[in-house]
């Protein structure tokens, strides 16, 4: 066993659990006359579901006891199977062999735990500084030699430097947004010397718009990688309901100084309960060996290597951004100036991937409307596939490098 993971593990497992024992007292509640229970007014999958039941229902009544009774049984088996593979997969991916291994860029300039790595050094034009976000490491843009949006700008003839924003240290615990754009990632531009393209990369976008706005003289282009703005714009009830844990997680964050890793992995698992378990089944029905699973693997690993958030950045994107939604009503502020996109004086370009579940393309969408001229990109990907899948160079790579190219 290499690793750990899936992360926060007991979560996982119970809700695994839950969802196997629910659908094991699925079947008896149902034909004690329970169905109307699950047909809830107004969600219309669940009337849907509802509506599908009610058929197999009448379908088994229609077989007698016997068939009743062999319904019950192939339920049961599926479950339990699920589960079955749901733990072998978790199994094969603790002992797969992958390891991670780059040849590490020079770090050009550091801060505190953050550091400036480049990717070709001795080049000279265009610099291209790309910003991750502050939640997963920034190494998802450097994977593997054969999966590294970095080292691929690099191979076409730009200087790309990566800020590692690294995990928060008895400094950085006490930053907000602001300590961290105005602040570090300003310092990070100056000490480059020379204007830059910014790419912003998730959260990493909005820092990274955050110092366009403020330093137009230092900024020549600005690309937004399936960054958020409109935290409501698909779901506002559970944008709210995620700021509304904030109460809770408060204890946490006043004894460590922030939002533990684990705790934020549950956040991120609040969008998709289920999905954690449906990928590990597939993942243990892959060759082992080949280059999917190792994709796989190496991308978990990411996920499962996350750094914690500072407690004060922490309460300003649940409570700020996805309780109150200032930045899509205006009233985000960096350092007592509001963020406001339509008032960017750069070019830009936003890739918004059309299968993305951790930021709605909605949400994203509102930010390129807002940008003046946007040369909006739809990658057919995912979140993270957009950056750092299979198909990733085909999708965003070579759009981003021709665009930044034409600059």
């Amino acid at each position: 066993m290499l690793r750990r993971g899936p992360r926060p593990l007991l979560m996982h497992l119970s809700l695994a659990m839950m969802k196997s024992a629910a659908l094991s007292s699925a079947w008896p509640s149902w034909n004690a006359g329970l169905a109307a229970a699950t047909a809830m007014p107004g969600v219309p999958m669940q009337a849907a579901a509802a509506a599908r039941l009610t058929q197999i229902a009448a379908r088994v009544a229609a077989g007698g006891p016997a068939a009743e009774a062999k319904f019950a049984q192939t339920l049961l088996h599926q479950v339990w199977g699920e589960d079955r593979a749901f733990l072998a997969g978790i199994a094969a991916y603790r002992r797969h062999p992958y390891q991670r291994r780059v040849a590490e860029p020079l770090a050009v300039w550091q801060e505190g735990n953050s550091h400036l790595l480049d990717y070709a050094p001795g080049s000279i034009d265009p610099v291209v500084l790309v910003v991750p976000s502050l939640i997963n490491r920034a190494y998802v843009l450097d994977l593997r030699p054969q999966a590294s949006l970095m080292r691929f700008l690099a191979g076409s003839g730009l200087r790309p430097l990566l800020l590692d924003w690294g995990a928060p240290g008895r400094i950085e615990t006490s930053f907000t947004l602001t300590d961290y754009i105005a602040g570090r990632l300003e310092r990070a531009i100056q000490a480059i010397g020379k204007p830059v393209i910014l790419i912003g990369y998730c959260m990493g976008g909005l820092l990274a718009l955050g110092a366009a706005l403020r330093r137009t003289d230092a900024v020549r282009g600005l690309a937004l990688l399936a960054t958020p703005w409109d935290f409501h714009a698909e779901d506002a009830t559970h944008a709210r309901t995620l700021a509304g844990l904030l109460p809770a997680l408060e204890p946490a964050m006043a004894l460590t100084g922030t939002l533990p890793t684990d705790l934020l992995q549950m956040l991120f698992a609040c969008l998709a309960p289920f999905e954690t378990p449906a990928k590990y089944r597939h993942f243990g029905t892959l060759d082992q060996t080949g280059a999917s699973a190792e994709l796989f693997v190496a991308l978990e690993d990411w996920l499962n290597d996350g750094t914690p958030l500072a407690a004060p950045v922490a309460r300003s994107c649940l409570g700020e951004w996805y309780g109150e939604n200032r930045t899509a009503a205006g009233l985000w502020m960096v350092a007592g100036a509001p963020v406001l996109p339509e008032t960017l004086k750069v070019p830009s370009f936003v890739a918004i991937p059309n299968r993305d579940r951790i930021v709605p393309p909605a949400s994203a969408m509102a930010l390129a409307d807002r940008l003046p001229g946007a040369k909006t990109h739809r990658p057919a990907a995912g979140h993270i596939g957009m950056a750092a899948g299979r198909r990733a160079e085909t999708e965003l790579w070579r759009p981003l490098r021709d665009w930044c190219a034409s600059l």
